[in-house]
């Protein structure tokens, strides 16, 4: 049985995962489209409306409307509902979409701290500069709520890892001591919103970055898909925390077509792991045995310990030729 048959749907991250920088991910769309899952695209990303995120998923061939789209600046709005009634005065640092979000929630947006804003709601935004953040600043000082669409420090683009919001927010951070409560992942709510808006049972949620997409699905209790396709490689996994590891570990999209135990950490291809001190030594490996193999087999035992491992050694050539790929 493969992996995408034991779920009833996916919650499926973007950037890194989807597509980098504007071009699609390798295998991604025909892997999406061959599970004949539901799905629900959910990112962090709060720069485009869910309307131009549907018609760019189906510019690549992926059956997505502006409902299957759920951003982190829907999230952030739907949370400035706690703090505030219609009509109230919130400075908004991001992208027009998430200014026409504001608006059609029914808030007054103000461009300056005089305005007394009730909340600053802060945005990724490519504009964003040293007046924005400054009358954020402001505004936090004369008591404003400080909420974030995303908490994310970098973001993929064409020509490597740019600076994300989170980024931008640890500036005006920074500047007040401010820290602002973030409505994205990892949080556990856009998982649980996004399932719920497409009646999912058995979701499963599919990322690349373990301190978010991974995160907030361990968080919402789902099962998760982590692909090695963007921002965290085998080392990050390794390192990681128990709250942010994923059920399962795929080189790319076409992981849905694999078995569960298959990508599960565990004992694969002649590969075998030890604790030696504060490192994991791995040896073995079939001919032909993949890198891949190697990293499960490997976070079987890494994920055991009460730390994570210093250091990973190799003591034969296919467990070397293994190490050597990963990057």
């Amino acid at each position: 049985m493969t992996l995408a048959a034991n779920h009833d749907g996916l919650l499926l991250d973007l950037d890194g995962t989807v597509w980098s920088g504007g071009e699609v991910i390798e295998h991604a769309v025909e892997a999406i489209n061959a599970s004949g899952l539901s799905a629900m695209y959910v990112t962090n990303n709060a720069s485009r409306s869910a309307k131009d995120v549907a018609e760019m998923l189906r510019a690549i061939d992926l059956d997505a409307a502006e409902g299957d789209v759920l951003t982190s600046a829907m999230a952030a709005v739907t949370m400035a509902a706690r703090y505030l009634d219609q009509g109230d005065a919130v400075y908004v640092v991001g992208a027009p979409s998430l200014r026409q979000l504001v608006q059609e929630a029914g808030y007054r947006i103000v461009d300056s701290a005089d305005d007394a804003p009730k909340v600053v709601l802060h945005g990724h935004n490519p504009d964003t500069g040293w007046r924005q953040l400054s009358e954020a600043a402001l505004s936090l000082q004369q008591g404003a709520k400080y909420l974030a669409t995303n908490l994310d420090t970098s973001l993929p683009m064409e020509r490597g890892f740019m600076v994300g919001n989170g980024s931008m927010v640890a500036a005006v951070t920074s500047a007040t001591g401010v820290v602002p409560e973030a409505a994205g992942k990892p949080e556990p709510a856009m998982f649980t919103q996004a399932a719920k808006a497409r009646g999912m049972n058995k979701p499963l949620a599919v990322g690349d970055r373990l301190d978010t997409d991974i995160a907030g699905g361990v968080a919402a209790g789902m099962p998760a898909l982590h692909v090695l396709t963007g921002v965290s490689g085998p080392h990050a996994l390794l390192q990681a925390p128990p709250e942010h590891r994923p059920t399962y570990i795929a080189a790319d999209m076409r992981g849905l077509s694999e078995s569960p135990e298959q990508l599960s950490p565990g004992v694969q291809e002649g590969f075998e792991a030890r604790i030696d001190g504060s490192a994991i030594v791995l040896t073995g490996g079939n001919a032909n045995a993949s890198s891949l193999a190697a990293l499960r087999t490997a976070l079987d035992v890494a994920w055991q310990q009460p730390d994570p491992p210093a250091e990973v050694r190799a003591e034969t050539d296919a467990a070397e030729a293994a190490l050597a790929e990963w990057w």
